[in-house]
């Protein structure tokens, strides 16, 4: 459960949260603070700029009265909220925007080591301004000229306390924000929760399920993007390996059968010449039991050989082209003595007097072989085998019709799968192996072609295959 992608997710989300929260807690808290004060002081000097240039000659000229200014500096304070000081070059305290006393009776009031340029390149300075009050306090400076010389300079003071009250306030909605944010991030997480986590936990449930051979273990993943496309996979993959392996025990066990059956009748007949049982005049006629048993076993391991070499998808054609017509009959003339016993007859229908494709010859001749063969075991006696060809827009149609036993429609799906006959054809095909039809199957699909059957029970069976026509004997 530690290597769980959902649980490295949630991780990754609760970094995420805690760097988001000490980026604000650090970085968010200097600046703002920063922003505050250059905020602040900037007003501040607008202010002390005012005043400066209002009183620059009357401050020095007796115009106003000390009580007319304390009293117009104390509104300013009143306004700003910023206590406003007149302090001469000397550092003495002319004006006080606090100080309520009549004029004359305050005592003068001397800064100690007043320096204005202990500003430095700012307009303020911070800290307790000389020692003149018991807290930090932000100070702005504003020279007084008069006749081009500095007089005296306005003083403004605001606690710096109430700027750290701005800053928290500041921050106060940052963390809102930010907390805001960082809940409604949790959709991210409850959809990747829904749309990927979740379905991709059922699909590593299902793959150690199918990996454990439960291959009929369903997954279930309602979704049309990628995901479920996977699923969908699985699940064919699933159905295909379950199908595979049904027909890989259906193949044993068909192997197993007619190989054993063969076997059982050359065991026994070779132990009752043996023991005796079997006179020695009758041993000629047993031998060529066994010889016909051991010829059976010997074209079943061959077909087995060449559908295995078939499957493998690695199957070699030498595409040349040849007269398809004149394969066709040499192919009949094989089989000229069994149907002489059988009483069966060819009817050859073939499209002009050469039909040129462009195939394997040695293979559509297996294929062609095939299909003659199966028409034979299952004709009727006296009934007529009919091979025909016929062309349509570039490709060749080539049919095998017999008039006999028929497949039932319920069974034609299955006839091109390996070792499948059918009840009803059983008692006619004592030597097949039932692999003709697989192996013709798998050489037309070689070719790119295809391969139909029509049947009709007790009436007769139709294969029809097509293969290209040769472009250089048009």
């Amino acid at each position: 459960m530690k290597h769980s992608i959902y649980i490295k997710f949630i991780i990754a989300y609760l970094i995420f949260g805690l760097l988001g929260f000490l980026t604000v807690a650090l970085f968010s808290s200097r600046l703002v603070f920063d922003d505050i004060l250059m905020d602040t002081a900037n007003s501040l000097y607008r202010e002390a700029n005012l005043i400066s240039n209002r009183y620059a000659e009357s401050l020095h000229s007796a115009e106003f009265s000390t009580q007319y200014v304390t009293t117009q500096l104390a509104a300013i304070d009143h306004f700003t909220g910023a206590v406003v000081w007149i302090v001469n070059k000397d550092g003495e305290l002319i004006y006080n925007s606090r100080n309520t006393a009549a004029e004359g009776d305050e005592a003068v009031t001397v800064i100690e080591s007043f320096d204005p340029t202990d500003t430095g390149s700012k307009n303020y300075m911070t800290g307790r301004f000389y020692d003149m009050f018991s807290e930090d306090m932000l100070s702005v400076l504003s020279p007084i000229n008069s006749d081009f010389q500095v007089m005296s300079y306005v003083v403004i003071h605001t606690p710096m306390s109430e700027l750290y009250i701005r800053r928290d306030e500041v921050l106060s909605i940052l963390y809102i924000t930010a907390a805001i944010l960082y809940a409604l991030s949790l959709i991210i997480l409850i959809v990747f929760t829904l749309t990927v986590y979740r379905p991709i936990r059922k699909i590593a449930i299902a793959t150690t399920e199918y990996a454990g051979g439960n291959l009929s273990y369903k997954l279930t993943v309602h979704s049309s993007d990628e995901i479920g496309k996977l699923s969908d996979s699985l699940n064919y993959m699933a159905d295909r390996l379950s199908q595979s392996g049904e027909d890989q025990r259906k193949f044993i066990a068909n192997v197993s059968h007619d190989f054993r059956s063969p076997l059982t009748s050359i065991r026994g007949y070779l132990e009752a010449m043996a023991d005796g049982t079997i006179p020695p005049e009758m041993h000629e006629k047993y031998i060529r039991i066994v010889l016909n048993e051991t010829d059976r076993l010997t074209k079943l391991t061959n077909s087995l050989l060449s559908l295995n070499n078939l499957s493998d998808g690695g199957m070699f054609l030498e595409i040349t082209d040849f007269d398809i017509n004149n394969v066709i009959k040499k192919t009949a003339e094989t089989f000229e003595g069994i149907c002489k016993q059988k009483k069966l007859r060819f009817k050859l229908l073939l499209t002009g007097d050469a039909m040129f494709v462009a195939a394997d010859m040695g293979k559509i001749q297996q294929v062609l072989y095939n299909l003659i063969d199966n028409a034979i075991k299952f004709s009727d006696p006296d009934s007529v085998i009919k091979v025909e060809t016929t062309e349509k827009n570039e490709t060749v149609f080539v049919s095998v019709k017999d008039n006999g036993i028929g497949i039932p429609k319920e069974n034609i799906k299955y006839i091109f799968d390996r070792f499948y006959k059918s009840d009803i054809s059983r008692g006619k095909d004592k030597k097949g192996t039932g692999l003709g039809l697989a192996i013709v199957k798998e050489i037309i699909s070689a070719h790119n072609e295809n391969i139909n059957v029509i049947s009709t029970e007790g009436v007769g069976t139709e294969f029809i295959f097509t293969l290209p026509k040769s472009k250089d004997f048009d």
